[in-house]
């Protein structure tokens, strides 16, 4: 099990991502844009640094749902792999079984 505060701090990440993600894209957007002038793209890049760092989306992590584990996360199940292997033997898994050969 992750330590409490870890846990807590990706899902204050969430949130920050999802207050700014609207502002992001379009800093984004301008920021890449050839047609604009070089002073509106640098304006945006500016406009960019000054948003909070853990608004960016690239600072969140993925952690397994049960345990808050943050490596070997499976995207498909949002759950760590030792999760899924215990789940999977148990049979809560729908169409994931033990492979035999």
């Amino acid at each position: 099990m992750a330590k409490a505060a870890l846990i807590q701090r990706e899902l204050k990440r969430d949130k920050l991502v999802a207050k700014y993600a609207k502002k992001y894209e379009e800093l984004k957007s301008i920021a890449g844009d050839a047609k604009k002038s070089e002073e509106e793209r640098a304006a945006a890049r500016l406009a960019l640094q000054k948003l909070p760092r853990n608004a960016n989306p690239t600072r969140q992590r993925n952690r397994c749902e049960i345990t808050g584990r943050p490596r070997g996360t499976f995207r498909q199940f949002g759950l760590g792999r030792s999760k899924i292997r215990e789940m999977a033997f148990t049979g809560d898994i729908p169409g994931v079984i033990k492979a035999s050969w």
